[in-house]
């Protein structure tokens, strides 16, 4: 299998901790936002945007998967998760 950069590897990591829930939501126009809540202990927590570049590219490599959308009027939200299976790459097929 093909090692991860550092920012997908990070993007990898976050998305399959089971305790933390990412998600993605598409706005009107087709942007779509990649994030989580991170909680913090005395102040609540904060919303974490990850980057979407990062997470579009390991959404088309299967690596990631989206779940089943919450549509509202001005959005649909989406669960992220890691793929079941990962594809192999062809170097991995040949070995």
């Amino acid at each position: 299998m093909t090692p991860l950069a550092a920012p997908a590897a990070d993007v990898l990591r976050i998305v399959s901790d089971p305790h933390t829930a990412v998600f993605v939501t598409a706005l009107p126009g087709g942007r779509l936002r990649y994030g989580y809540w991170r909680p913090a202990a005395s102040t609540g927590g904060c919303y974490v945007a990850l980057p979407t570049d990062v997470c579009e590219e390991l959404r088309s490599t299967g690596r990631i998967t989206l779940g089943t959308p919450v549509v509202d009027p001005g959005k649909t939200t989406y669960r992220v998760s890691v793929a079941c299976t990962v594809p192999r790459t062809d170097r991995a097929r040949a070995a």
